[in-house]
């Protein structure tokens, strides 16, 4: 266990280094000109032509029917680079891997529960095409995909999922809102049972002013494949963010606070405490 803890400690210290020593590069300096309410403006922007790389530190407690599930919680890392490239005027391509790291994870078993990590979960993708009208709505298509990348078997499902993903969002001076829909199937990998997950993402931005926003981001998800009492996850968040440049770079910091208004009813989500910090990050296509 010390091992594993160790590189994930590594690995975790490793990521922050690269995100400061990439967000110091000359090419950022083009978002540090800007002012830190304009950036934040940007950065709320489904359609943003910003790079940015966002590490997603969760704390979450669990709740359920299983004897001990109101005392389980657990802790993640979600590493996310967001990589967009301009495919002409208000059209972007965007490409966004989903790097889970698990620190502690906790597992039903025939014995109670078990806290697995530090592992590596399933790594998940998507690639879409953003247009931004002028209206300041704003269309995604595109696809989305996970891969069978755990380190642990209680971490993942041994499958290859891909699937369609669209959204939907409208961007105005005071902020922005949206919904974010994908689709997952089973297209290869472990093959006794059957995978089909419905999931996304709603969100809502305020601007307060001086780079400081009211944020919600959560992200659902239905299991169709799940029994019944088991298929919904739907939180509610609310949270606040503040962006502001250090150094000559734009840093994002936003905390949110999330309540699970359904979730499995065996061993589910109950609350949960996201933390994120996001640097703006040179892009090699850049000016």
């Amino acid at each position: 266990m010390t091992g594993r803890t160790d590189f994930g400690a590594r690995l975790t210290a490793a990521l922050l280094m690269a995100a400061v020593c990439a967000a110091q590069s000359a090419a950022a300096q083009e978002a540090s000109e800007r002012s830190a309410a304009e950036v934040a403006a940007l950065l709320a922007h489904p359609n943003s032509v910003l790079g940015t790389l966002n590490f997603n530190l969760d704390f979450t407690t669990y709740d359920g029917t299983l004897p001990g599930a109101g005392d389980q919680d657990g802790f993640t890392l979600g590493f996310q680079p967001v990589l967009p490239y301009p495919l002409k005027s208000d059209v972007n391509l965007f490409v966004r891997p989903l790097i889970p790291i698990v620190f502690q994870q906790p597992v039903p078993t025939a014995d109670g529960f078990e806290d697995v990590g530090t592992d590596l979960g399933d790594i998940s993708f998507d690639a879409a095409v953003g247009k931004t009208f002028a209206s300041g709505m704003v269309l995604v298509g595109g696809v989305v995909g996970t891969t069978p990348t755990a380190t642990n078997d209680a971490l993942g499902l041994d499958q290859w999922l891909l699937g369609p993903e669209a959204l939907v969002a409208v961007v105005k001076k005071w902020g922005a809102l949206g919904l974010l829909v994908n689709h997952q199937w089973d297209i290869a990998g472990e093959d006794s049972f059957d995978t089909s997950i419905t999931g996304g993402q709603y969100f809502v931005v305020l601007h307060l002013g001086g780079g400081w926003q009211f944020n919600s981001s959560p992200t659902y998800s239905y299991n169709h494949e799940a029994e019944s009492g088991q298929r919904w996850t739907i939180p509610l968040a609310a949270g606040v963010s503040k962006t502001t440049i250090l150094g000559g770079t734009p840093w994002k910091f936003a905390i949110q606070y999330w309540y699970y208004v359904r979730s499995p009813d065996a061993f589910g989500r109950d609350r949960q405490i996201r933390l994120t910090i996001t640097p703006v990050i040179p892009l090699p296509w850049g000016k």
